[in-house]
């Protein structure tokens, strides 16, 4: 049997999740006059309602959580209750004692209070529940994401680990998310190229690492008396050469990053242009990349990008009359290395102060967000799109992102004019729901 389509278009649901799909369903909804019975009406509302308030239970278990009592508050003006008692009410025509409030432009009064939209409260027993908290907090693109974040084991309630998603939150208790989750689940994904080279790594570690393992087991076989082949000998030669090979690659990329930096730095007269700012900092971000991916790309592949490299900072510091040459070896040409350090060096201390704590922000940023191709996400991290019309926090939790941590605080109640249940559904909607799910209680 065909799974049906969660987000579908031809007959739209609204669901707890942030793609765009569903952001586009939402502007898509209309609410339409339909000439139903009143049994067809609360069907419809109920069908609608459900598909996002907790589609994920089942709806005998929703039936007996679902509870006529809401929760309300009214706030009290305590200068209105010391100025009167109560009996202004029954003063005047029926309407209560006038007042000095001026009349509309009907010419009638009327009192400015806000209705409390109780109906709007007919799921909140959905919010007590841990992978609707989960998504409410942000930590999760939908609800059915949070639910698997709480079955695989990446959420704790107050420090302890529970894999029930329908674990009912009390007012007090706080839980936390693992932060690589909360990455990958509101970060933007990776590009299709990077998942593939991410996997291909992932592939060649583990066929190292399973190589490696036999080798060490057909060792451990052998004689200990035995001495080693000379044929080892020349392996462990090519990997003491290979590795000083990439230590050596990783500092001329460093020295070119910093060489890069010291440029842009340079404000004086004979510094870069607009332009060539834009193309210096297109290659420092080339170059962090460079950084990130030494240690997993072959020596040769190596020796070809830090020539580009070179190439490239060359042309962009240097009078197009008098391109630079791109090293062929794997090695920067020593003349051109220092010529490029002097004039760095003397850029940064012609720099101004404004301009050094500027660059020491872009660095700081570089530091706390950088590339790390392992990830299952973009980086550096970046929100994921369409993710705004999403973005809020409901007054009942206390939200640290920094820490991917959160604290249910109390009940959602209403207000006048408001429902503290996030819902993008009509009153009306709401209305029907109710009185739905009324009839079986």
């Amino acid at each position: 049997m065909r799974t049906k389509r969660f987000h579908g278009l031809k007959a739209p649901k609204i669901r707890m999740s942030m793609s765009k799909y569903n952001l586009y369903n939402l502007a898509q909804q209309k609410n339409t006059v339909v000439r139903a019975t009143y049994f067809q009406q609360k069907w419809f509302a109920k069908r609608a309602t459900r598909a996002y308030h907790g589609e994920q239970i089942r709806e005998k278990k929703w039936q007996r959580m679902f509870t006529s009592r809401i929760k309300s508050v009214i706030p009290m003006n305590h200068r209105y209750m010391a100025l009167y008692d109560g009996s202004e009410q029954a003063a005047g025509r029926g309407s209560g004692l006038q007042t000095g409030e001026a009349p509309d432009a009907r010419g009638i009064r009327f009192r400015r209070n806000n209705v409390i939209p109780y109906m709007g409260m007919t799921f909140a027993p959905v919010e007590r529940r841990l992978d609707t908290a989960v998504f409410r907090a942000l930590f999760a693109s939908s609800a059915r994401q949070a639910r698997q974040f709480v079955l695989h084991g990446g959420v704790k309630v107050n420090g302890k680990k529970m894999t029930y998603p329908g674990y009912l939150l009390n007012p007090g208790d706080m839980f936390q998310v693992e932060p690589d989750r909360v990455l990958f689940a509101t970060g933007a994904p990776k590009e299709t190229e990077d998942v593939k080279a991410t996997k291909a790594q992932r592939k060649r570690v583990a066929a190292a690492k399973a190589s490696a393992s036999t080798s060490t087991e057909e060792t451990t076989s052998e004689e200990t008396s035995e001495e080693a082949t000379p044929a080892e000998e020349p392996e462990l030669d090519e990997a003491a050469v290979e590795k000083k090979q990439r230590k050596e690659h990783k500092d001329n990329l460093q020295s070119l990053l910093a060489s890069a930096r010291a440029v842009l730095a340079d404000k004086g007269a004979h510094g870069p242009t607009a332009k060539k700012k834009q193309e210096i900092r297109a290659f420092a971000a080339t170059v962090r990349r460079a950084i990130g991916s030494v240690s997993r790309t072959t020596t040769e592949d190596l020796d070809a990008q830090v020539a580009e490299l070179v190439s490239k900072l060359s042309l962009a510091n240097v009078p197009k009359a008098a391109p630079a040459p791109a090293p062929t070896s794997g090695t920067v040409d020593p003349s051109l290395q220092a010529q490029v350090v002097a004039k760095s060096e003397a850029a940064v201390q012609k720099a101004p102060e404004a301009d050094r704590r500027t660059l020491a922000e872009a660095l700081r940023e570089v530091r706390e967000n950088p590339i790390d191709t392992s990830k299952p996400y973009a980086t550096p991290w970046r929100p994921r799109p369409y993710m705004s019309a999403f973005a809020f926090v409901p007054r009942y939790l206390e939200v640290n992102h920094n820490i991917c941590a959160a604290v249910y605080l109390r009940h959602p109640v209403a207000r006048p004019g408001i429902a503290e249940v996030p819902s993008p559904f009509s009153s009306e909607s709401s209305t029907l729901a109710y009185n739905w799910y009324l009839r079986r209680r």
